[in-house]
């Protein structure tokens, strides 16, 4: 096949030749146009001329036309090379389906053809429409990847569809693969799913409205919760305004019992002192004359003025003025600060028990269909989550923070329950509890009122003085006696963290593991009792690990602590 002298445009791009090459069949094109469709050849392993389609199984090597009048010297020497080709917005992009028969650039497909199997761009869909060979032909809006329309193992278009394994297949299958299979044509079974594709999208379509439905009812619930936590923010503001101008008026009431109870007394005592200062000066004018006596030289005076002295020193009775050195206003301040004691732990109390009761209520959830369908009854196993990824953070860790207070109905009898039951301090004297089977008898361990089941808690507890233990067990912890079964950390039912000024000791029935950390009093204690972790930190400005117990948490387990002499600790408010 010779070249035609006659040719000066690219097959490939219809362009003027640029850096012409030639190959083995004697064709000639654009040095980048060639090489840009071989390459995508080259997967194949077999590279065809785009004009003749002669194939070679190796990719030649082009000659460039140096010597011919494709020269460079002949291009140069027009004034200006040709401009670039306007865009052409018919051209195939990454996400278009190119025509099939375009060489080159490939015009975006507008039409694909079932029996052809192939996707023509309008130029190249013409005789679809001019040729009556053509006319049988189904043509459908252009559809990528045509080789699925193909049965991979006879290359016959797919037309039938087998029931029994649910796939699609052609004519030549049903002789051997699929022979005595339950097969319908493709178009039966597109009108079979047709119909639960219908019954499908009305489902969703009911599912849409539901939605709908329950966005517009979270809507309203959302503005009345806007409205319920203003006008209890305003509520608040008021009733703690009142509280706080009432304690106003005891203080008022208060200094003016002080300021009056001190004016009388400074009255009192000045009358008193104003009386001995008159009795001080007389007595003085006394004492002056009964020396003017004693010199005189007068027998009859002295003797009349003696016996008249003494007979009016007699007659008077001086009153004595006693003090009371124990007088003091100590009592008031006692009272007050008693009263502010009380103040602050009814306070706590009631503000641990608002806190408990909100966050115990659920504005809105999700009712997980899976979920309900594992929990047979309350008495059943727990429904295990996937375990929450530790956070690493103190804020990350507030996000799961609890209210606990402790349960006076467990604490041994020395120990001493405070600050709205979130303080406990073993004392020498008993305390005045009622007696109570969940009593702790012989160890100084008490626990939190507040089961914890199902979910991620963070808490954080101060302690101080020679030693405490901070953990959690199961409510069936032995409560009398000083065994193991009754001790925190020492049994199967309960886990802890030892903590003095020297070490940390993590325990759990019979292990007992030595822990070298930085001393804190501060432990931050994390739970995810569906993913059966139980953490404990150092918290200072970061927190350090300490301890981290593994476990499977078969029933709500309660925060518990054991507290030494001249030791205390407390449930921090976070």
């Amino acid at each position: 096949m010779s070249l035609s002298l006659d040719q000066d445009s690219c097959y490939l791009c219809k362009e003027y030749l640029r850096d012409p090459v030639s190959i083995p069949c004697g064709h000639v094109f654009c040095s980048i146009c060639l090489k840009t469709y071989w390459d995508h050849a080259d997967h194949t392993g077999s590279y065809q001329c785009p004009e003749c389609r002669v194939t070679y199984n190796k990719r030649p090597t082009p000659r460039r036309m140096s010597g011919s009048r494709y020269s460079t010297s002949q291009r140069t020497s027009e004034p200006f090379p040709p401009p670039p080709p306007s865009p052409d917005y018919n051209y195939a992009g990454p996400q278009d389906v190119g025509c099939d028969i375009c060489v080159g650039k490939k015009h975006k497909a507008v039409k694909s053809c079932l029996m052809c199997l192939a996707s023509y761009c309008e130029k190249h869909l013409k005789p679809h429409f001019e040729s009556a060979t053509f006319k049988r032909h189904k043509l459908v809006d252009e559809i990528g990847h045509l080789d699925r329309q193909i049965c991979p193992q006879h290359q016959k278009g797919l037309e039938l569809f087998c029931r029994t394994d649910e796939m699609c297949i052609c004519v030549l299958c049903t002789v051997k693969e699929h022979k005595g299979h339950d097969m319908v044509s493709a178009e039966q079974e597109r009108a079979d799913e047709q119909q639960r594709l219908g019954a499908t999208q009305a489902e969703i379509q009911e599912r849409i409205h539901d939605r709908l439905k329950q966005m517009e009812e979270l809507k309203h619930a959302v503005d009345a919760l806007k409205s319920s936590a203003q006008r209890a923010l305003q509520d608040c503001e008021k009733m703690f305004g009142d509280m706080m101008r009432s304690i106003e008026r005891m203080q008022q009431e208060m200094t003016k019992l002080i300021s009056s109870n001190k004016r009388a007394a400074l009255n009192n005592a000045e009358g008193h002192m104003e009386r001995l200062t008159h009795e001080i000066n007389d007595l003085k004018r006394r004492d002056n004359e009964i020396t003017q006596l004693s010199r005189t030289e007068d027998h009859i005076h002295f003797i009349q003025s003696y016996h008249m002295l003494i007979a009016q020193t007699e007659a008077e009775e001086l009153p004595s003025v006693s003090v009371n050195p124990y007088f003091s206003f100590g009592p008031v301040t006692k009272a007050v600060s008693e009263m502010k004691q009380h103040l602050s732990e009814f306070g706590n109390d009631e503000q641990v028990k608002v806190a408990t009761t909100i966050n115990k209520m659920t504005f809105c959830q999700l009712d997980d269909p899976k979920r309900k369908k594992s929990i047979k009854s309350e008495e059943a196993v727990m429904y295990k989550s996937v375990p929450v990824q530790e956070p690493r953070t103190r804020d990350d860790f507030l996000r799961y923070a609890c209210q606990l207070t402790l349960d006076p109905n467990t604490a041994y009898r020395q120990l001493y329950l405070s600050r709205g039951n979130r303080k406990a301090t073993l004392k020498r004297d008993a305390q005045s509890y009622s007696d109570n089977a969940a009593r702790f008898d012989s160890l100084p361990q008490v626990l939190c009122k507040e089961p914890i089941s199902s979910g991620v808690y963070y808490w954080e507890v101060d302690w101080s003085g020679e030693g405490a233990a901070i953990g959690v067990t199961y409510k069936g912890i032995k409560r009398s006696g000083y065994g193991d079964a009754c001790r925190i950390g020492y049994n199967r039912k309960s886990w802890s963290l030892f903590c003095s000024d020297s070490c940390y000791s993590a325990r759990h029935n019979k292990d007992q593991i030595e822990v070298k950390a930085p001393y804190s009093s501060r432990i931050g204690v994390f739970l995810d009792h569906d993913g059966g972790v139980l953490a404990f930190y150092a918290v200072g400005e970061t927190l350090s690990l300490i301890h981290r117990f593994k476990a499977s948490f078969s029933e709500p387990v309660y925060p518990g602590f054991w507290v030494w002499y001249e030791s205390a600790i407390t449930i921090l408010q976070l």
